[in-house]
């Protein structure tokens, strides 16, 4: 198969991709942050300590995140059909993707939350910051790197899972290199297939990085905030002597 050959199919089919990945990583991010808080919030000493609703959601993150790949798109086919009209293409594909995405990037979101200076929560809880400041306030402004890198992570391991889903009819570099590349000897298409892949990861993991040292570079405004709360949490009782 000739240069020109490939050409169309190759961008018909990096759409497919894109179009599978971007919207996988919505729906993950979307539904992934609210369950990776939900269980830092709830875990022993945490604002909204809740034993049995972390073991819980603990437990479908665990068996979300256990499912091997390709067992999931099969045991998903009646759900995926009924949820938007089709089972396999990019569109049908985009379920399982999410379905897969959202307990591993919960995952990383409770992870990148663990990260997060005690002193600072205690501090703003002290203050009289509610549970959503805190969250919004402390949390996730102090964790979006750690955030950040979770997010390039998730969206590289949702390419790798969309060249799966193409090999059984979601479409994409995937179909098309186990289509082409696979079943008919394409062996120059296959790798170009592969060489492309690997441009969109590398190209993924250059940006987050990217962003990663940029916000990074911004700690001196943490360390002005972790510094601001505990000088007010250290005040706060010579302020209450006093007017005693």
């Amino acid at each position: 198969m000739t240069w020109t050959e490939m050409q169309p199919l190759l961008y018909d089919n990096t759409l497919d991709t894109l179009f599978m990945v971007w919207w996988s990583t919505f729906y993950a991010v979307l539904f992934g942050i609210p369950v990776g808080v939900l269980l830092h919030l709830t875990q022993r000493g945490a604002v909204l300590q809740n034993v049995v609703v972390n073991k819980v959601l603990g437990a479908i993150a665990n068996i979300g995140r256990s499912f091997p790949f390709l067992i999931l798109i099969v045991v998903l086919i009646p759900f995926t059909r009924l949820l938007v009209g089709v089972s396999i293409g990019p569109t049908g594909a985009v379920v399982p993707l999410a379905l897969a995405a959202i307990p591993f990037f919960a995952r990383l979101v409770e992870a990148a939350l663990r990260e997060v200076d005690g002193g600072l929560v205690e501090a703003a809880h002290a203050m009289g910051g509610g549970t959503w400041t805190i969250v919004f306030k402390v949390l996730l402004p102090q964790a979006l790197p750690a955030l950040i890198a979770g997010v390039t992570t998730l969206v590289i391991q949702l390419i790798g899972y969309s060249a799966i889903a193409g090999a059984v009819g979601g479409g994409g570099l995937g179909n098309l290199a186990y289509t082409y590349g696979y079943q008919q000897y394409e062996t120059s298409l296959m790798i170009a297939t592969v060489v492309e892949l690997i441009l969109l990861v590398s190209l993924v993991q250059l940006l987050g990085d990217l962003v990663v040292r940029r916000l990074a570079g911004r700690g001196t405004r943490s360390s002005s905030l972790r510094v601001g709360l505990r000088r007010a949490r250290a005040e706060e009782p010579a302020a209450v002597t006093e007017a005693a």
